[in-house]
């Protein structure tokens, strides 16, 4: 199914007060109406980059949309609880002013970082770009349907938009793919937990757990790719 132009997004509060936005012509919001931070702490840091035992990570994620999940990651570096390497696929990036528009960094409490925020999604694609904490972050237009990676990430952040909007990213032959591109003992979290999802996880070889899921949501899922003996 074809996105929409930014034209057609316009933004949207959440019941937790944070921003998100909506694909009018799809009614399909960016993250979760109940909450947009609670939704992305919950299901991508807590259960995603905190739950990895390793300090010096490797994240992939898939749908970079409004950075949120990136900015909360480079969040738990400056605090010091991780140092991460983190690979965005994004095909459809917002533009400087959208992203200014949902003011992620003030309603995380830094507003001191809209700025260095705005800089790192908006900067020179397909190049590494470095903070002054251990967060070196990278942008691409490339989909997870062209990736082609080998044990190259500890954790996947899965938040394409839903299978009713974006089936293509929820196949046998993706998860495929993120089996590949995780090294053993590696997890992929999203905020999904359709019966058909876990089941497409399972037969990529993944061993997939419910977890309780973000306010408005009753569980979501973890896919792990099973350590080597």
């Amino acid at each position: 199914m074809t996105l929409p132009a930014a034209p057609e997004l316009s933004l949207e509060r959440t019941r937790d007060g944070s921003f998100t936005l909506l694909a009018n012509a799809l009614d399909e919001p960016y993250h979760s109406r109940h909450g947009a931070l609670q939704e992305s702490m919950h299901v991508f840091i807590r259960q995603g980059l905190l739950a990895h035992s390793g300090r010096d990570l490797d994240v992939l994620e898939v749908g970079l949309g409004t950075g949120l999940n990136m900015l909360l990651t480079w969040l738990q570096v400056i605090e010091g609880r991780k140092e991460v390497r983190y690979l965005a696929l994004e095909p459809r990036p917002l533009d400087r002013d959208m992203l200014r528009s949902l003011d992620h960094p003030a309603q995380c409490g830094l507003p001191v970082l809209q700025e260095p925020f705005l800089d790192l999604m908006t900067g020179p694609e397909e190049e590494p770009i470095g903070t002054a904490v251990p967060f070196r972050f990278t942008r691409s237009r490339q989909g997870m349907e062209e990736l082609d990676a080998e044990q190259a990430f500890d954790v996947i952040y899965h938040d394409a938009f839903g299978p009713r909007v974006q089936p293509d990213l929820w196949t046998d032959a993706i998860f495929q793919r993120s089996f590949r591109a995780l090294r053993p003992g590696g997890h992929l979290v999203t905020y999904c937990a359709k019966g058909e999802v876990r089941r497409a996880m399972q037969r990529a070889g993944f061993r997939v757990e419910r977890l309780p899921g973000p306010p408005g949501k009753r569980e979501m899922l973890r896919a792990t790719r099973p350590a080597t003996p």
